[in-house]
């Protein structure tokens, strides 16, 4: 079991490991009876093992079921008594990577639970690292096979989830093994977060390639020090020498101020937002410019919107308001709005996956003929 100093050799065995061989590095640092790291699939619907590697299309452990799943759900260890087993959460910044699990004589105490968790943790961002050079861990977590079109999405991802200080951001892609034209992005600085929604016209690769290009020229002009006006302008331009107005970009640009709550948006036809303020849920209405790539000579115009602490707003393309059910009514705003309100109590990564449960149980049974997008921003208390 790891101790204070026994976990000096951990941090040293996951640095000195190639990146193919991590669990194994932990394994052996810990010396316990039993190791076994559970990643969550793209869809987190269930975790598969890594060391024990699952065959193509086996669950492995379901999330909603066991402790190993509640341990992933609640981000808290959980010691599974009959079985001697402690769970640990594995996560990155705050994105929920999987699980690590323990077979312990003896249920630790405080002191060696905590030792347990930072290994855990860094594991975590070992295997964040460790992604760039080395499929294994993307293999482990298939449940199937991704279409191209998933590949790319999941490809320009920041992560699915990020703990920053002050708030928390999570988003999620639906059905995430054959997603096509939806896509989310951000990235943070000191006091500042910037977020972006996208959802390219079309279906398959057509729609993939529209979202790659809108979402790396927005990108782009992020990094070149662009403000919100000047993304979308440039983004706007970079998709219609493309594709000459025959194609367009469904966008939502946002600048989240963390210090001062102002969030400041840019409407280019974009997916729906909604503000969760206590047990009230508003829809934010802004005004809608036009999507990127219509013209290519499009100026946009920020708007602010001022937010209290602890509101969560819920970002949410037009897959998961049009859905429908096999009797034929649709999802609806009246629907939207209740499972955002059942959230309330939940940190935004659950919130997300519950969004995206809810809206697969109410479709079921019928062809998706959408994708869609579901991002949750909380400014924490």
């Amino acid at each position: 079991m790891a101790t204070t100093t026994g976990l000096s050799a951990v941090y040293q065995a996951l640095r000195a490991a190639p990146p193919y061989a991590l669990p194994e590095a932990i394994r052996d640092a810990l010396q316990t009876q039993e190791v076994e790291l559970l990643l969550a699939d793209y869809a987190q619907v269930a975790m598969r093992p890594v060391l024990t590697l699952a065959e193509p299309g086996v669950l492995g452990v379901r999330i909603d079921n066991g402790e190993a799943g509640r341990a992933f759900a609640s981000q808290q260890s959980r010691w599974e008594k009959d079985e001697g087993r402690l769970h640990l959460p594995v996560t990155a910044d705050g994105d929920r990577l999987g699980v690590l699990c323990l077979g312990l004589e003896e249920e630790p105490d405080a002191s060696h639970l905590a030792d347990l968790e930072e290994a855990a943790l860094a594991l975590g961002h070992a295997l964040r690292g460790a992604d760039r050079v080395t499929d294994r861990y993307q293999r482990a977590r298939r449940l199937s096979r991704l279409t191209l079109a998933a590949e790319m999405q999941w490809g320009l991802l920041p992560g699915t989830g990020h703990r920053g200080d002050g708030y928390r951001l999570a988003g999620q892609l639906e059905p995430a093994y054959a997603v096509y034209g939806d896509n989310f992005d951000w990235a943070c600085d000191a006091d500042t977060v910037v977020i972006s929604v996208t959802n390219g016209m079309g279906e398959g690769m057509r729609a993939a390639l529209l979202s790659t290009l809108a979402v790396t020229a927005l990108r782009n002009a992020r990094r070149s020090g662009a403000d919100l006006e000047e993304q979308a302008g440039l983004a706007d331009e970079a998709v219609y020498a493309q594709y000459g107005g025959r194609e367009h970009v469904s966008t939502l640009l946002l600048r989240f101020d963390v210090k001062s709550g102002e969030l400041a948006a840019v409407d280019a036809g974009s997916p729906k937002m909604l503000r969760l303020r206590g047990t009230e849920v508003e829809p934010i209405e802004l005004d809608q410019q036009l999507p990127l790539g219509m013209f290519g000579n499009t100026r946009y115009q920020e708007q602010h919107v001022t937010l209290q602490r602890g509101d969560r707003i819920m970002v949410v393309s037009d897959g998961v308001a049009a859905s429908r059910s096999s009797a034929g009514s649709d999802f609806g705003e009246s629907m939207l709005e209740s499972v955002v309100r059942s959230t309330r109590l939940q940190p935004a990564d659950e919130a997300v996956r519950t969004m995206i449960r809810g809206m697969l149980a109410f479709r079921e049974g019928m062809d998706v003929f959408d994708d869609a997008v579901v991002v949750c921003l909380d400014w924490t208390a």
